[in-house]
């Protein structure tokens, strides 16, 4: 079980300032959270392979392949500035 200093220690590490009410509802929750998980734990899952998620999930995406754009004119034409054959943007680092 959870107790209230243990609740304001965990606040002052994570820089919450909590009052004393909050840190009195946060131990009850926190309380029941964890005999919850002492009641999970009680379960049998030797047999139960580990799992990241509850279905399997996959990322369907398509190979990269490199090709060139057949109207490069029309792009740069569109870009709100541009240099020569390049699209011109605004300096991000500084040059010191």
């Amino acid at each position: 079980m959870i107790d209230r200093e243990q609740v304001h220690k965990v606040a002052h590490l994570a820089r919450l300032e909590l009052s004393a009410e909050e840190e009195e509802q946060f131990t009850s929750q926190l309380g029941s959270i964890l005999d919850y998980f002492e009641q999970l734990s009680e379960l049998d899952v030797s047999d139960v392979p580990p799992t990241t998620r509850a279905i399997d999930v996959s990322n369907v995406t398509r190979p990269d392949e490199l090709r060139p754009y057949s109207d490069r004119q029309a792009i740069l034409e569109r870009a709100p500035e541009q240099e020569g054959d390049f699209f011109k943007v605004p300096q991000i680092l500084s040059a010191d």
